[in-house]
C-alpha cells in the first residue's frame, strides 16, 4: 500500500453549487441541517497525553475489530478524524464522514480533543489548537492496534494536524492526511472573527460553549472575572488559553501553534481543503508555503466546513459515490435534494489517489 504521491495530478469532482447557494454564510450555517443521522459508535475513553483528562474515541467499525494473536495488528485502513472547536462525533462533517468512509470499507473514529465529546476537562490545560503532543499520543493510542492509519483534520483541529504533520515529517504516524478550513495562519484566522458579520454571526455560538465549561472549572476568581467580560474569541485566548498553555499572550500562542510555518517541512502526503470565501480562516496556504507532498485544493466556494450541494434526484442517482446510509430525508418522508457529501467524496478520493484500496463488500 504505497502512499507516495503519485505523478498524475489529484483531480476531485469539482463543487459547484447553484449560485443561489453560494453566500459563505448560508454555506457555513446550513449544513447542521442536513447532516445524516448519528452513526451508532462504540466509545473507548483513554487518558490525555498528560495522563489528566479523560478523552473519548467514537468508532464507526467497518467490521468487528478483535484483538488477534502474537500480536497481529488491525490491517484494515482506520480513518481518524480531528474535531474542530466545541466539534464532536457528533458534528456535521464527523456523520458525514462516518458514513462514506465505511462505505469504503475503512474503519473510522472521533478522537475527541479535551472537554469535548461529553466528557469534562480535569486537568489544568484545554483545548489548543498547536498541541500536536496530543494529536500524536492520540495516533500512538491507536497505532498499538492498527497498522494503517489516515488522519484527517477540520477547523482548529485541521490546523492541530497539518502542523503534526511537518513538524513530525517521516516519524508521522498517520501514512497521508487531509485538513479542511483550517486556519493555518491563526493571527489572521482571529481578524476576519474580528469582522462585524463574523463577530455578530459566529462569535457567540462558538465562544459561549468555551466560556461555559471554562466557568465549570477549577479557576480563581481573577479568571472568573476576567472570562465573564469578553466577548471576542481573541481575548478569550488571551486571558485563558494562552496563559492556561504556556504561552505569553494571544499573539505568542497564534504565532507558535500556527501550521503554516511547518506546511514545507511535510513528508506524507497531505491535502489541504479550503474556501476562498470561508469567513474564519484568513490567510492559507499558497504553493510556496508548502512541499511537495502537500497538494492544495482551493475551491471559490464552501464557506466553513460547509461544501452543501443541492442535486437533483437524477443527479443523485448518477452520482457513482452517492451513499444510501448518509441519505437525508425532509419532513415529507422523501429524500433531500440537499447533501453535504463533497468533503466525504474528495477525502476517500484522495485516499485512493495515494494508493488506499477501498474495501466495499
Amino acid at each position: 500500500m504505497s502512499q507516495s504521491i503519485p505523478t498524475t495530478p489529484f483531480s476531485p469532482a469539482p463543487f459547484k453549487p447553484p449560485f443561489w447557494l453560494t453566500n459563505p454564510h448560508l454555506q457555513s450555517i446550513l449544513p447542521k441541517f442536513f447532516a445524516p443521522k448519528t452513526p451508532t459508535y462504540r466509545r473507548v475513553v483513554e487518558k490525555d497525553s498528560l495522563n489528566e483528562s479523560d478523552i473519548a474515541y467514537d468508532f464507526y467499525d467497518a467490521h468487528p475489530v478483535e484483538a488477534a494473536a502474537d500480536n497481529e495488528l488491525e490491517q484494515t485502513p482506520l480513518i481518524v478524524l480531528f474535531h474542530g472547536m466545541e466539534g464532536s462525533s457528533d458534528s456535521h462533517y464527523a456523520r458525514a464522514l462516518a458514513y462514506q468512509m465505511h462505505a469504503q470499507g475503512w474503519h473510522f473514529v472521533v478522537a475527541h480533543f479535551r472537554s469535548c465529546g461529553g466528557i469534562p476537562a480535569s486537568g489544568t490545560v484545554f483545548y489548543n489548537a498547536g498541541d500536536t503532543d496530543e494529536v500524536h499520543h492520540a495516533l500512538q493510542n491507536l497505532r498499538q492496534q492498527y497498522a494503517n492509519i489516515y488522519a484527517v483534520g477540520v477547523s482548529l483541529g485541521g490546523n492541530a494536524l497539518a502542523k503534526y504533520m511537518g513538524e513530525y515529517a517521516d516519524k508521522a504516524l498517520c501514512r497521508g492526511a487531509v485538513v479542511i478550513s483550517a486556519p493555518v495562519d491563526m493571527s489572521s484566522a482571529a481578524l476576519s472573527m474580528h469582522s462585524f458579520l463574523s463577530h455578530r454571526i459566529y462569535t457567540p455560538y462558538l465562544l459561549n460553549p468555551i466560556i461555559k465549561k471554562a466557568l465549570a472549572n477549577d479557576i480563581t476568581q481573577d479568571e472568573i472575572d476576567s472570562i465573564k467580560s469578553v466577548n471576542r474569541i481573541s481575548d478569550f485566548d488571551d486571558i485563558f488559553t494562552a496563559p492556561r498553555h504556556g504561552y505569553r499572550s494571544n499573539n505568542h500562542y497564534y504565532q507558535a501553534s500556527s501550521a503554516l510555518p511547518y506546511l514545507i517541512k511535510v513528508t506524507k502526503p497531505l491535502l489541504l481543503i479550503s474556501a476562498k470565501d470561508d469567513p474564519f480562516i484568513g490567510f492559507t496556504a499558497t504553493p510556496n508555503d508548502v512541499s511537495d507532498s502537500v497538494t492544495i485544493l482551493d475551491t471559490a466556494h464552501g464557506g466553513h466546513i460547509g461544501y452543501l450541494r443541492y442535486l437533483s434526484h437524477n443527479e443523485q442517482a448518477e452520482d457513482k459515490n452517492y451513499d444510501q446510509a448518509s441519505t437525508v430525508y425532509n419532513k415529507k418522508g422523501k429524500k433531500s435534494k440537499f447533501d453535504i457529501n463533497w468533503i466525504p467524496e474528495t477525502v476517500s478520493a484522495y485516499f485512493n489517489w495515494i494508493g488506499v484500496e477501498s474495501r466495499k463488500k
